[in-house]
C-alpha cells in the first residue's frame, strides 16, 4: 500500500485474486451443503460469494481495502456496478442480503428452511456462479 492508502497495480492485482479465490472455495462450499442437505448454509455461502466478489469489485474500482460491510446492495454500489445490474441481480441481491445474518443466526429457523428448499438452493447457486461471472466480466472491461 502506499502512502496515500492506495494499492498499487500489483497490489490491486493480489487482492482482486485473493477476493475470486475465497469465492470459488465458497460456491464450491456452497454445493457440498446442497448434496448434504444443510441448506441453511447454502443460503449464506451464496451471499459469502457475492459479497466477496464484490469486494474484488471494490478493490479493482477503488484501489484500497473494501469496506468492513455486509451489505449487498451498498457495496454494489460503492464496487460502482449496482447501476449496471439487471432487474434480476437485484432481485438476487435483495434475496441473498437477509440470508448473510438470518443462516448465522436463525430467530425463525424452520421458517427460513421452508424457504431453502433443495430447488430453490440449486437455483441460488447457479444464480450466484451467474453473478461472479458477471463480476468478473464487469473488471475485465476495466
Amino acid at each position: 500500500m502506499t502512502s496515500s492508502g492506495f494499492f498499487n497495480p500489483e497490489q490491486v492485482e493480489r487482492q482482486v485474486e485473493y477476493w475470486f479465490d475465497l469465492c470459488e472455495y465458497d460456491i464450491e462450499t456452497a454445493k457440498v451443503m446442497l448434496v448434504s442437505g444443510r441448506l441453511l448454509y447454502v443460503g449464506f455461502m451464496c451471499h459469502q460469494v457475492v459479497e466477496k466478489g464484490l469486494k474484488a469489485a471494490f478493490v479493482a474500482s477503488q484501489k484500497t481495502f473494501p469496506p468492513r460491510l455486509h451489505a449487498l446492495v451498498a457495496l454494489a454500489q460503492r464496487a460502482g456496478l449496482y447501476g449496471n445490474m439487471s432487474e434480476e441481480q437485484r432481485r438476487l441481491l435483495d434475496t441473498l442480503e437477509p440470508l448473510n445474518i438470518e443462516c448465522r443466526y436463525p430467530a425463525q429457523k424452520d421458517l427460513l428452511l421452508a424457504s431453502l428448499t433443495q430447488a430453490r438452493c440449486q437455483e441460488l447457486i447457479i444464480e450466484t456462479g451467474d453473478m461472479l461471472a458477471w463480476i468478473k466480466i464487469q473488471l475485465s472491461k476495466k
